[in-house]
């Protein structure tokens, strides 16, 4: 999927792990963001946390160090976004949820503005019935860290029109990623297959048949997985993961969607993989 790069105001919506790397990706590629968030102490370290990840990114050639950055702007409300061109939603993957923040983007911007779900398996369409002017609603699954990883899921829904898929098109070029576009339904591609694995994965180690450590090393030596599913699961966060779970099992009623007990017990004690310092591995202070 390609389209020509054009001037871009962009506003994201959440300042979570998922908000602040969409950020950090448009403001590396000169795009100018402005980051809502009601959370005021979030959006008060964000600013700190976003010049961390532009440098780790520009330090691991992900995004270039001869682009003039975007500015950044803080709002805690969905007003700030009237002139974007483009709106980002990236909360957490909670439907009722995103479908009032989508209600609320919807009675601010104008006529015609790209509104993105960023979800992982919530059918875009599940959204645009309970939102006006849905056709102007797409879904993108961008995957973690997302200045690092330059292929996207892009999901259009049954009532998606074709405005909306160009107006992705040019979103995705100028902030230098790549799109597959894919129907809708339940976890998409990407989160159907990956996440049914790293279940699988956790309930393995938690019938003790093999390490988290032996798990991994047979999926990357074997199978020629990159990291292996559970340090997947870390990357990813454990607790969007169970979330993803728990929306796939009751939409689709396979039990194989059902979170392992092991991963409940992470989510429980604050385990939720590399943005906490732990998970199936510890990464120290972060």
């Amino acid at each position: 999927m390609t389209g020509d790069s054009g001037a871009q105001q962009l506003a994201v919506l959440g300042a979570g792990t998922m908000g602040l790397g969409i950020a950090t990706l448009a403001i590396g590629r000169g795009v100018p963001v402005v980051l809502v968030d009601v959370d005021q102490e979030r959006l008060s370290t964000a600013p700190a946390r976003l010049r961390k990840e532009l440098r780790l990114a520009q330090m691991m050639g992900a995004l270039p160090r001869d682009v003039a950055a975007g500015r950044l702007d803080l709002a805690e409300s969905v007003t700030a976004a009237a002139d974007a061109t483009a709106v980002i939603e990236a909360i957490t993957e909670l439907a009722d949820l995103k479908a009032k923040v989508h209600q609320e983007i919807a009675s601010v911007v104008r006529p015609g503005t790209l509104r993105v779900t960023n979800t992982s398996s919530i059918p875009v369409d599940e959204l645009a019935g309970q939102v006006p002017s849905p056709e102007d609603l797409v879904g993108i699954h961008f995957m973690n860290p997302p200045y690092l990883i330059g292929t996207l899921e892009v999901v259009r829904g049954p009532r998606t029109g074709d405005r909306a898929m160009a107006s992705v098109a040019s979103l995705l070029a100028a902030l230098g990623r790549k799109g597959i576009v894919v129907g809708d339904g339940p976890g998409f591609v990407t989160s159907r297959v990956l996440h049914r694995m790293i279940n699988d994965a956790a309930n393995v180690v938690e019938e003790g048949r093999a390490s988290v450590e032996d798990v991994d090393a047979l999926m990357e030596g074997c199978l020629g997985h990159p990291t292996g599913p559970l340090r997947t699961a870390d990357l990813i966060g454990i607790d969007n993961l169970v979330d993803s779970l728990v929306v796939l099992h009751e939409r689709t009623g396979d039990d194989s969607f059902r979170p392992s007990p092991l991963l409940l017990r992470k989510v429980a004690e604050g385990d939720h993989g590399r943005k906490t310092g732990r998970g199936f591995y510890e990464y120290g202070v972060l």
